[in-house]
């Protein structure tokens, strides 16, 4: 039973516990207040470690250099690339400094190397002249087969990219140069040839129709497709067996989907290369890369980084190729993604 003194004592417990509650109440309302009018909230940007600048929108700022790295809208440049791209940390900073956008958008893009793209027409796979079209180098193979040039089947078209760009010679002059007269009735046949081997992956076919995997992919980058699947069949030896993706050198490569690492290492033409088994006969295969995260056996998750863009192998520039199977037969990966 409670006497007057318990009570008492229970009411005063009682009214300084309020007090220090609407005290506190009352102080954290006024900090957060102080904190709101004298800063903002802010992004730290970050250079290979080193803070480079603030800014309050990093979407915006993130596209401009993204703009910067897929080239300007001019005739024969491909892309660009940076040593590295920016980090951006969530900070509070006092409202009087000023965010610096453009000095940052410099910064970053100060040392870009500029690829320029054109095109190299082979005789025998030696590289004869440059053109600075698709369109006028088929031209040129066209011209030369109704011509019936006797290496008519030894000419080839190989899609290039440089630092510099080539001097360029127009259609009637590479005719010209490259045309052969026919002496005798010779039968050539056109070699044939491969892209490189990948191990465990034992390839039957390819195939341009869309088929039911049952797997639901992501992108592994984001970039510019400079050589699309089955491209220039009936100019080269072979079809292009994937997709070509252009991105900055060290680009994280993310895992399209959940699986397991069939291989992951040096692989022929594919330089270093990374295999992964989806189930049910479905395999994603990543080329040329920088550096591989993986290795066999191991599990991974779709979004995982796996590697890195690099230009190992037979690559002309810094991309990762792209290839998606079922059952050994290569598939279109424009069909599921891109």
């Amino acid at each position: 039973m409670f006497t007057i003194s318990t009570l008492k004592k229970f009411a005063m417990f009682f009214r300084t516990s309020v007090k220090i509650i609407v005290l506190a109440t009352i102080s954290a309302f006024l900090i957060t207040g102080a904190v709101a009018f004298f800063y903002k909230p802010t992004y730290a940007v970050t250079l290979n470690g080193e803070i480079i600048g603030y800014t309050e929108n990093k979407t915006e700022l993130q596209n401009s250099i993204n703009e910067y790295m897929e080239g300007e809208k001019e005739e024969g440049i491909a892309f660009r690339q940076i040593d590295s791209v920016p980090d951006y940390t969530l900070c509070l900073l006092k409202k009087d400094i000023t965010t610096n956008d453009e000095e940052i958008y410099t910064k970053v893009t100060q040392n870009g190397t500029q690829y320029y793209k054109y095109y190299a027409i082979t005789d025998d796979k030696k590289e004869k002249v440059y053109v600075s079209s698709f369109e006028d180098a088929e031209k040129v193979v066209k011209q030369l087969k109704e011509k019936n040039s006797t290496n008519k089947n030894d000419i080839g078209i190989v899609e290039k990219y440089d630092t510099q760009t080539k001097s360029f010679t127009s259609v009637e002059k590479c005719v010209s140069k490259l045309y052969e007269a026919p002496k005798e009735k010779v039968v050539k046949t056109a070699s044939s040839s491969s892209y490189g081997s990948a191990s465990s992956g034992k390839v039957t076919g390819t195939s341009s129709k869309k088929v039911s995997l049952g797997v639901s992919f992501i992108r592994p980058i984001s970039g510019i497709i400079t050589s699309r699947f089955g491209s220039r069949e009936s100019i080269r030896s072979f079809a292009h067996k994937g997709l070509d993706i252009a991105a900055s050198n060290g680009t994280p490569i993310k895992a399209a989907a959940s699986g397991t690492v069939v291989s992951a290492g040096r692989s022929g033409s594919y330089g270093n290369m990374v295999l992964i088994s989806h189930g049910n006969g479905v395999q994603t295969l990543y080329a040329h890369c920088s550096q591989l995260n993986v290795s066999k056996g191991q599990k991974v998750s779709q979004g995982q980084v796996i590697a890195k863009v690099g230009s190992t192998g037979r690559a002309t520039g810094p991309h990762l190729h792209l290839e998606i199977r079922k059952n050994g037969v290569i598939l279109n990966p424009q069909n599921y993604v891109y």
